[in-house]
């Protein structure tokens, strides 16, 4: 908590966003959220999606400027994560349209 300063609006309340896992690849900074496949499209999900794109957009760029790796959101289904799954296979999740 605290480490990221990315805040969402559902209606007039604004809220912190904490991503469930931050991971590091070869190539990339992954932000993770999951969530049951019921609640993807609610618009609290919603609201912390962008906030969560943007600062990635915005980490991302700031990170060029120094040569670091870029930043990504993932929002993965609970139901297609299996333990045998790597990262890459996780973030494409979404890639494939199931997040």
């Amino acid at each position: 908590r605290d480490q990221f300063q990315i805040f969402y609006r559902v209606g007039s309340t604004a809220q912190q966003y904490v991503p469930d896992f931050v991971a590091e690849t070869d190539t990339e900074l992954l932000m993770i959220e999951t969530k049951a496949r019921n609640e993807m499209a609610t618009p609290e999900v919603a609201a912390k999606r962008q906030a969560a794109e943007e600062w990635c957009v915005n980490a991302s760029a700031h990170a060029a400027t120094y040569d670091a790796k870029p930043w990504r959101y993932a929002l993965v289904p609970h139901d297609v994560i299996a333990e045998n799954m790597g990262l890459t296979a996780l973030a494409a999740t979404q890639a494939r349209g199931l997040g």
